[in-house]
């Protein structure tokens, strides 16, 4: 099948947009590999440092220099469900490569914070930094020039995309990433959520409400809604850096081990020093970027990720925009119905066909790149699903059909033609909206703001009865600039509460919304912030404000000359407890807005005039969008 013309226009326009980036990227990996194998520069007392602590045979193989050496990053913490099986990972990794003749070692750990645990909290001001952090604990561990590929555990939402601008910076090593699988299903997500509204309500005690939280976060593994954590493995199968299949696998079967042994077997048969080498900066370009986002769209996968992978885009080379994501939300179906856009959970969605499914549908609708990845047969492999047989790993194809239309289906009978999210445009500046996971009639809201700078002042006004019929919740000062844009889950409770009540509610905001989120209409991410000068600082309570979904419109429904003539509110937010906050002052400084990642490191761009420079100040504004996308700027 012949690749879609959308896909194919829209793959274009973003490899020419970054041709200069690119090739200067290319041009700089290509360099480390001239070099030769990095431990062979290293003098004798440098190596002698690196392997003092090996065993007699893994520093006899160093000192030769003759074999393979894996690094290990490692985000393993016993407090994150998720990360808690790696503690055991490094372990199967080394006697792996000793069984083959080569070695292994931890090049180092990555912090990885539990965004449930910080969720309405000021330690969730530190979040998104936290995915720069694990991009630069990562260099700094890959650092000692002792590696000639590279195995990454992690799962987690801003761990993965941390673990995989680190990996990009070093793009002349192979990459192999080793998820550890979702937590076997709990209570259903839905009753979990009503508990909670019950409990926004009054109607639940907090003892109702953690038994329901507890028998849903209940063993280690992910959890299992399709939040940005699971759509971090679905991305990351999708531009071909996990083995085929190996997302949603349960930490506690048997196959997980098999899947980590036989990561560790792939990462050394596609090093340098052997005949398949495939590095990650080679196999991560504009096609593999665009298959993340095609697959984020199909399934209705976590809004993190319009930050996230513009981030992890740019530190390969490449400009991804929120236009390319509309346009590519605009061309591909949505197959997945999973929680919180269905009912199911991902253990369901992949006993029902998951990513073999859904990735074969859309290769054979010509809506995705068959490209190279780290296994042979390049994306035509992850239809296949693995399996165990005798104690073996052996691969089979996927299912032809769904098993459960209700979670996945094919192209053909997809639940809608267009994917999970939308780009708004208006007076208030761009933001997204997750569609996917708010049923038709909630896609159009127009009713006056609630204007609040601390989201918890919304409940305050909701228990004195001060909230109107109908509103739009305005959260303001919470962009990556003013505190460093921290998720706003925790207001999803009351929203739902009232919009099960018949009340029309929606939310619009300069912060983020966690992938768990959905149901209430909510346009997220609004750009420029409020503490860069944004419109949304104009805003003032009773204003009418008008959100369509389905147009792509988010407008203050405010007299012209009214509008020109109001400044900015002040930030009215009370000041936050501390808790390391002072510590990313310079983050908040430096950051750069939602659109552009949300990134407070350097990746290496060009300035508007072509001179080459780390800068992380790369723009490309309203005109240029226009320019190279006319039929996007005649629907704005």
């Amino acid at each position: 099948m012949s690749l879609h013309p959308r896909i194919q226009e829209v793959t274009e326009r973003i490899r020419q947009r970054s041709a200069p980036l690119r090739r200067a990227y290319l041009e700089g990996i290509d360099a480390a590999h001239r070099d030769g194998p990095q431990r062979s520069r290293l003098s004798c007392g440098n190596l002698a440092h690196a392997f003092a602590a090996c065993g007699p045979t893994d520093k006899g193989r160093l000192r030769a220099d003759v074999t393979p050496n894996l690094g290990i990053i490692n985000a393993y913490n016993d407090m994150l469900s998720a990360h808690q099986p790696f503690e055991f990972y490094p372990d199967i990794i080394r006697q792996v490569a000793r069984n083959l003749g080569a070695t292994a070692q931890v090049a180092g750990g990555v912090p990885a914070m539990c965004d449930g645990v910080t969720q309405g909290r000021p330690g969730m001001e530190l979040s998104l930094f936290s995915r720069d952090v694990i991009a630069q604990a990562t260099a700094i561990s890959l650092s000692h020039d002792m590696f000639d590929a590279v195995l990454y555990l992690g799962v987690c939402d801003k761990i993965v995309p941390g673990l995989l601008i680190g990996a990009l910076a070093f793009g002349h090593l192979p990459a192999v990433f080793v998820p550890a699988g979702p937590m076997t299903p709990g209570i259903p997500n839905k009753k979990k959520a009503e508990v909670r509204e019950r409990y926004a309500a009054g109607e639940a005690t907090r003892e109702e409400l953690l038994e329901a939280e507890a028998a849903s976060y209940h063993a280690p593994g992910t959890c299992t809604f399709y939040g940005t954590a699971n759509s971090n493995q679905v991305l990351l199968e999708a531009m071909g850096l996990q083995l085929p299949g190996t997302s949603f696998v349960n930490p506690d079967q048997p196959l997980r081990e098999v899947l980590t042994r036989a990561a560790a077997e792939r990462a050394l048969r596609i090093t340098a020093l052997g005949n398949d080498y495939r590095p990650i900066g080679q196999l991560i370009d504009e096609r593999a970027i665009v298959n993340a986002m095609v697959a984020l769209m199909a399934t209705g996968g976590s809004t993190n990720h319009t930050i996230h992978w513009i981030a992890v885009a740019r530190s390969a080379g490449v400009v991804l925009t929120w236009d390319d994501m509309d346009l590519i939300s605009q061309t591909v179906p949505l197959l997945a119905r999973v929680y919180p856009n269905g009912e199911a959970d991902v253990n369901r969605f992949a006993a029902a066909g998951g990513t073999q499914l859904v990735f074969r549908e859309l290769l054979d609708a010509g809506l995705m790149h068959d490209l190279p990845t780290i296994v042979p047969g390049g994306m035509r492999a992850y239809g296949d699903e693995p399996r165990l047989q005798d104690g073996q790993l052996a691969y089979a194809p996927g299912v032809a059909q769904s098993a459960d239309e209700d979670v996945v289906r094919p192209v053909s009978r997809a639940f809608e033609p267009q994917g999970g999210l939308r780009l708004l445009r208006g007076n208030l500046g761009r933001s997204l909206i997750k569609t996917s996971a708010v049923k038709p009639e909630y896609r159009f809201i127009e009713a006056p703001a609630v204007v609040v700078d601390d989201p918890r002042a919304l409940n305050k006004l909701h228990a004195a009865g001060a909230l109107p019929q109908d509103f739009i919740a305005v959260v303001r000062y919470q962009g990556p600039r003013a505190n460093g844009m921290p998720e706003l889950h925790s207001l999803a409770p009351l929203l739902g509460l009232l919009q099960n009540q018949g009340r029309r509610v929606a939310l619009v905001t300069d912060g983020r919304l966690s992938g768990a989120s959905g149901k209430i209409p909510a346009a997220i991410h609004l750009t420029p912030e409020a503490a860069r000068g944004g419109p949304i600082g104009k805003l003032r309570e009773g204003d009418i404000v008008r959100l369509d979904a389905e147009a792509g419109t988010l407008e203050a429904l405010v007299d012209a000359a009214e509008w020109e003539r109001r400044e900015l509110a002040p930030n009215t937010t009370p000041a936050a407890l501390d808790i390391g906050r002072n510590l990313f002052a310079v983050s908040r400084d430096v950051v750069t807005p939602a659109d552009q990642g949300g990134l407070s490191i350097s990746c290496g761009l060009p300035h508007h005039d072509g001179t080459w420079e780390y800068d992380a100040e790369y723009e490309l504004g309203d005109a240029a969008h226009a320019a190279e996308a006319p039929h996007e700027a005649k629907d704005a």
